[in-house]
Formats: C-alpha cells, sequence, structure tokens
C-alpha cells in the first residue's frame, strides 16, 4: 500500500491523484496556459508562472508522480462531487513531508470560478486528517503572499477553526516572477487539531 493514498473524498470534493500513471496532463495545461480564463487572477500571488507550452504540464506531472513514489508528498486534483459541475476540474491540492522535522507543508490554488465556496478550509480539513492520522506527523505548516487577501481570509479561518496560530513574517522565503517576497505562515500542531477536530 502507498503511503499517500490514491484517491480521498470530503463532504463536496473528490481528491484524485496527480501521477502521469492515472492523469492526462493536457487537462492541467487547458487550465494553467498563458491563456487560460482569469490566469492572470489565478497566478497573481504563486510561484509559479502560467505553462507555455504542454510540456510544462507533462514535466510538471511527472515531478508530482516522482514525490508520490518516493514518499516525499502528493498532489491531488480537486474535483466537485456533486452539482451541475460534477467532475469539473475545480483545482489542486498538494502535501509536501519533511520527515526529518516531521513537518508537512500545504499548498492549494483553484480556478477562479470556485472561489469564495468554501473549498479551501474543505480541502485543509481533509489533508490535515491524511496528515496527522496516517502520516502521523506533529506540525502543518502553510503560508501565504502578505498581500494575497483571499489566501490570508481562507487560511486564518482554518487555522482559527483547528486552534494552530499565526507564526509571522517570514522576508524573502518564496519568490514570485524571479522576485523575493515575504510570506505570513501560520502552523497548525497534532494536539492542537486533536482538541478541535470534532468542532
Amino acid at each position: 500500500m502507498p503511503l499517500f493514498p490514491r484517491e480521498m473524498q470530503s463532504e463536496r470534493l473528490r481528491y484524485e491523484l496527480l501521477h502521469p500513471d492515472e492523469f492526462d496532463p493536457h487537462e492541467l495545461y487547458e487550465h494553467v496556459r498563458e491563456d487560460a480564463p482569469h490566469i492572470d487572477d489565478i497566478t497573481e500571488y504563486v510561484t509559479w508562472d502560467p505553462y507555455a507550452t504542454p510540456k510544462e504540464a507533462f514535466d510538471w506531472v511527472a515531478e508530482c508522480g516522482r514525490a508520490f513514489e518516493e514518499g516525499e508528498g502528493a498532489t491531488y486534483v480537486l474535483r466537485p462531487r456533486d452539482g451541475d459541475r460534477k467532475g469539473e476540474f475545480a483545482g489542486v491540492a498538494g502535501v509536501d513531508v519533511d520527515w526529518d522535522h516531521r513537518t508537512a507543508t500545504f499548498g492549494t490554488w483553484l480556478r477562479k470560478s470556485f472561489w469564495g465556496q468554501g473549498y479551501s478550509g474543505e480541502r485543509a480539513a481533509q489533508m490535515l486528517e491524511l496528515v496527522f492520522d496516517r502520516l502521523d506527523l506533529d506540525v502543518v505548516a502553510v503560508s501565504h503572499d502578505p498581500e494575497n487577501e483571499n489566501s490570508r481570509r481562507a487560511i486564518e479561518g482554518y487555522v482559527e477553526r483547528f486552534g494552530g496560530r499565526r507564526e509571522g513574517r517570514i522576508r524573502n522565503d518564496i519568490l514570485v516572477d524571479g522576485v523575493p517576497r515575504d510570506a505570513i505562515r501560520y502552523s497548525i500542531s497534532k494536539d492542537e487539531w486533536e482538541a478541535n477536530r470534532r468542532a
């Protein structure tokens, strides 16, 4: 059995492993190419640029597959389970693991038409369960660009819900368009999550 699950489900979302054996990179490319709808809004605060060619999607899916096979992390495509958008590509959620520090780091992005629907918090709850129940790690960390208000609201919502905390501002922590940017970091410990998971 692999360390990470190949598929998960939460109340409204299905999580499908982003792996070259199971996912067509062309589908990813359609949503992250340079002329994809709202791509400038989606990538404004992230550390990757829109893809110029399908090869970039193939390369990244291959890298996600390698990380999965080597137990370093897992990346999932998010799809609504029900409704008129059932099965549609909503975005991507990933977890990277630092086994030496017993810490996992979350990352996610959604297509703009899926913003503001609570999917980020639902995804976080599912991934926290994965990290603490299945992987038995101690801490989850997540960060955002200081200017990204949408991410700030979403992250603060689920960090507060699960008893975590704002760690502070880390200077020059990320690169956006090749320029160093600060990041605001938050964390949730296993004990904090256990105390609040049923809330």
